[in-house]
C-alpha cells in the first residue's frame, strides 16, 4: 500500500479454527479503549474503511477483518449445503478472531454483507455484541420476501450469484475488473468518483482470483439457502443490545424497503436509525457523517 494507507494498524493473519482470517488493528497503540468490529461488504476488503478508521483510531481498538472468502483471508472449500459461506460460519469466525485478539465482548459495525454477518453474530453471539450498526440493509429474509420486479432489477446479482457453478463463476472470470466496476459504479450516488484509487486498486487485486469470485458466489448462495432457513429457524430470535441502522437516501434499500420498521420488528433492544445523503457505499461517500454516528452511538458523551 502506497504512503498515507491505514498509518498506524498493524496487518496480520489469524487461525480461528480451520481457516486464517487477514486483518488490520490498531491494537498496539489502543490499549484501554473499547474494541469496535468493522465488517466490509460485497465486493470489497476490509480496505473499505479507510476513510472511516483514522477519524475512530483515537477513541477505539479497530479490528478491520477480510471476511472468509474474501480480500487476503482464507477461501475454504464450499459444499453442497453452502454451510461454509453461511453468515452462521463467517459470524463464528469473527467472535473467534475477537477473541484471539483479547476482546470477548465488542461494538461491531457491519456494512452489506457484512452486516448480514453482523445480524447472526448477534443473534448466536448475543454476549460478544455489545452495541450494533448496520449500513444499508434490510433483513435478509425480509428482503427475498418482499421481492418484486423492482427488487429483482436492481438486485439482479442476488439472482444471478447464486445459480449453480460454475455459470456465474465462468462468466465473471472472463473480465473481473468489468464486473467489479459494474457493481462498484452502480450503486453509490457519483459513480466510481467515490472510490480512493488505491482502495480500487484493491479490490481489483482481490477479486482477480478465482477463487474469490467463487467464494463470493458461495457467499451468495448460502444467502438464498441456510441462511434463510437458519433466519426461518430463528423466527422468534430478536436482537438485544442496542441497534443503529443507517442507509443511503439515494440507495434500493431507501427505495424498495423500510430499514428502520424493518429492523424495529427484530429487535427487543432499542432501534435508531436514519437515511444519509448519498447511495450504498456510506463509508467511502460520506466517511465524516459515519464517522461521527459511530463515535456519537459506540462512545456517547
Amino acid at each position: 500500500m502506497s504512503e498515507g494507507w491505514f498509518e498506524g494498524f498493524a496487518q496480520q493473519r489469524l487461525r480461528v479454527g480451520e481457516i486464517a482470517l487477514n486483518c488490520r488493528h490498531n491494537l498496539a497503540a489502543a490499549a484501554g479503549r473499547p474494541p469496535l468490529l468493522l465488517v466490509h461488504g460485497f465486493p470489497q476488503t476490509h480496505a473499505m474503511w479507510h476513510k472511516v478508521a483514522p477519524q475512530l483510531a483515537d477513541r477505539f481498538a479497530l479490528v478491520l477483518p477480510d471476511l472468509r472468502g474474501y480480500g487476503d483471508s482464507d477461501k475454504p472449500a464450499s459444499d453442497a449445503a453452502h454451510a461454509a459461506y453461511g453468515k452462521r460460519a463467517m459470524a463464528a469466525d469473527l467472535v473467534a478472531l475477537m477473541r484471539a485478539l483479547g476482546f470477548g465482548r465488542f461494538a461491531v459495525c457491519g456494512h452489506d454483507r457484512g452486516a448480514r454477518v453482523a445480524h447472526r453474530m448477534a443473534l448466536d453471539h448475543p454476549q460478544a455484541v455489545s452495541r450494533l450498526m448496520l449500513l444499508d440493509i434490510s433483513p435478509t429474509l425480509t428482503m427475498y420476501e418482499r421481492t418484486d420486479m423492482a427488487f429483482a432489477r436492481a438486485y439482479c446479482h442476488w439472482f444471478f450469484l447464486i445459480q449453480p457453478e460454475p455459470l456465474p463463476e465462468r462468466l465473471i472470470g472472463a473480465d473481473p475488473a468489468f464486473y467489479l466496476r459494474a457493481k462498484l459504479g452502480g450503486w453509490g450516488s457519483h459513480g466510481l468518483e467515490i472510490f480512493d484509487p488505491r482502495a480500487l486498486a484493491e479490490y481489483e487485486r482481490c477479486f482477480a482470483d478465482p477463487a474469490t469470485i467463487h467464494a463470493m458466489c458461495e457467499d451468495y448462495r448460502a444467502a438464498a439457502s441456510i441462511d434463510l432457513e437458519h433466519d426461518r429457524a430463528d423466527a422468534a430470535a430478536r436482537i438485544a443490545c442496542p441497534l443503529r441502522v443507517l442507509w443511503g437516501e439515494r440507495g434500493v434499500v431507501h427505495r424498495l424497503f423500510t430499514p428502520l420498521s424493518d429492523w424495529q420488528a427484530k429487535a427487543v433492544g432499542p432501534v435508531s436509525g436514519r437515511a444519509t445523503p448519498g447511495g450504498h457505499y456510506i463509508a467511502e461517500e460520506t466517511p465524516g457523517l459515519l464517522a461521527e454516528e459511530m463515535l456519537g452511538f459506540f462512545a456517547p458523551g
